[in-house]
């Protein structure tokens, strides 16, 4: 509980995530936007701000601050205060924090802002159907925060002594019993610990030597592995024959008239 105060009062306005908003209460949107008043830059963005609230709570923007009308919205259990969106606009909000009710109402930013047991009653008002009566997305959604596992069994096994229920039990877990004619679902739930995700580390653009863009980069695909052994045979004069001499001469670029003689002596042969 120390912990979550914590949190809570290291937060403001400018540091609030569709996530980290689940973690605070009416009062506390009031409390957040009051002590930005004066800050340019949620002066210049207030839209932004707003909608990170909204995707936590209900806001409902009132004509005017009469009692009658701020005791009907506090009635369905809103808290009610003035905000300040820019220098000239100051207005009333009702503001009230989004129930989840139904497992459509679970979000990857809220899942792991409830209690297990809290998800376990939010599986059971779902027609009583089980964990394969969920879609596969809020499945996805649920196994993203919490560990669940599942085993279905006659009423008089699933209390078995030492069996999978007792074992869950003893580990931590939260259980839902649904029945099924002479047979019982049960679905354990536990949630995750927070683990921290790995970051990779990439060169910056500015961090690279100005001159790399110069650098040659030498093209080693056709080149030789150094451990092939290139054999380059050098011809012996003794196995030079009048046969194969045509094929093995090199003929002299730098003296046209020895190679004009050597070509007339083939056409002549």
């Amino acid at each position: 509980m120390e912990q979550q105060q914590t949190t809570k009062k290291g937060l403001n306005l400018k540091t609030l995530t569709k996530s980290s908003v689940w973690d605070i209460q009416e009062n506390d949107i009031f409390r957040l936007w009051d002590s930005a008043d004066k800050d340019a830059e949620v002066k210049d963005n207030p839209r932004h701000y707003v909608d990170i609230i909204r995707s936590a709570f209900m806001i409902e923007e009132l004509p005017t601050d009469s009692q009658l009308l701020k005791s009907k919205y506090e009635k369905q259990g809103y808290k009610v205060g003035s905000v300040k969106l820019d220098e000239n606009k100051k207005v009333i909000w009702a503001v009230k924090k989004r129930p989840i009710m139904r497992v459509t109402d679970l979000t990857y930013e809220n899942i792991r802002h409830i209690t297990a047991a809290k998800l376990l009653e939010v599986i059971d008002r779902n027609f009583g159907g089980g964990w394969e009566s969920l879609s596969q997305s809020i499945r996805d959604i649920i196994e993203s925060g919490f560990d669940i596992s599942t085993t279905t069994l006659p009423k008089d096994r699933l209390h078995k002594k030492g069996g999978m229920y007792e074992k869950k039990i003893d580990d931590g877990f939260e259980v839902l019993e649904i029945a099924k004619g002479s047979w019982v679902e049960a679905i354990f739930a536990k949630m995750k610990p927070l683990a921290e995700k790995p970051r990779m580390k990439f060169a910056q653009h500015s961090d690279l030597n100005e001159d790399d863009e110069d650098v040659e980069i030498e093209d080693n695909y056709n080149k030789p592995d150094d451990d092939d052994d290139v054999i380059i045979e050098e011809p012996d004069d003794d196995d030079i024959t009048e046969e194969n001499y045509s094929t093995m001469m090199v003929l002299n670029e730098d003296d046209p008239d020895a190679e004009a003689a050597e070509l007339s002596d083939y056409v002549d042969e």
